[in-house]
């Protein structure tokens, strides 16, 4: 069922993707920088000069491969990382339906501010806040390990600086993704970049979930073959 949900997820993406790509072709400012990226537009297609990013998302993905090898992937182990880190977690009564009224949910919650950060802030105990930084926030009790793992992709992401998500983008990829499409209308190629960029962080953390999902599948498989036939021959 997980598995289906990503596969979903991914799809649903990369429309968003190719729709923000065909507003970017109808922008007049034909070149910008952000943090590791500089684009420019041509007439017949899209240079985009990301050396530094395509390594960052490499090192991210041997990085986290390594971790959940090590913690064998389990969500108590991850969140371990994470506190250590310096990310706080918090676990919350009703956390689903709280992020719920933020248009987010449980697990990585990016920089929130005026009242998304003022209802956030009370609702994990840090008291009056109209500004928090990158929290997990999540229900007590058992967590899917591929639904963690996602979130943990993402917030290593973060950690390693990748763009997209920055306090702008992020509010506009939560409207991108629950409201009309044309709310993208009038952005300036910046801005449809930068949204850009947040799709592509949330596809690359659903595809690690996808790949790692099917090897762990495959190795079962192999497994449950050898017991059955009590053979290496596969």
């Amino acid at each position: 069922m997980m598995d289906l949900f990503k596969q979903i997820k991914y799809f649903f993406l990369a429309l968003k993707e190719k729709d923000l790509q065909e507003k970017l072709q109808k922008t007049t400012k034909r070149s910008f920088t952000n943090k590791t990226s500089k684009h420019v537009l041509g007439t017949a297609a899209d240079l985009t000069l990301n050396s530094q990013t395509l390594k960052t998302i490499e090192d991210v993905k041997e990085n986290v491969l390594a971790i959940i090898k090590q913690t064998n992937c389990d969500p108590d182990k991850l969140l371990d990382y994470i506190k250590a880190a310096k990310t706080p977690v918090y676990k919350i009564n009703n956390a689903d339906k709280i992020l719920n009224l933020l248009k987010e949910e449980e697990g990585l919650i990016c920089e929130k501010r005026g009242l998304e950060a003022f209802i956030l802030g009370l609702a994990t105990g840090q008291g009056l806040k109209f500004k928090t930084q990158p929290m997990f926030v999540l229900r007590s009790g058992v967590i899917d390990k591929y639904y963690m793992l996602h979130h943990f992709y993402r917030w290593y992401s973060l950690k390693a600086d990748l763009p997209g998500f920055d306090y702008e983008t992020q509010k506009r990829f939560k409207s991108y993704l629950f409201e009309n499409n044309d709310n993208v209308k009038g952005l300036s190629m910046e801005a449809i970049i930068s949204l850009q960029e947040a799709v592509a962080r949330d596809q690359e953390a659903t595809e690690f979930v996808l790949d790692y999902t099917n090897s762990i599948e495959g190795s079962k498989q192999v497994i449950e073959k050898i017991k059955n036939d009590g053979s290496a021959n596969v």
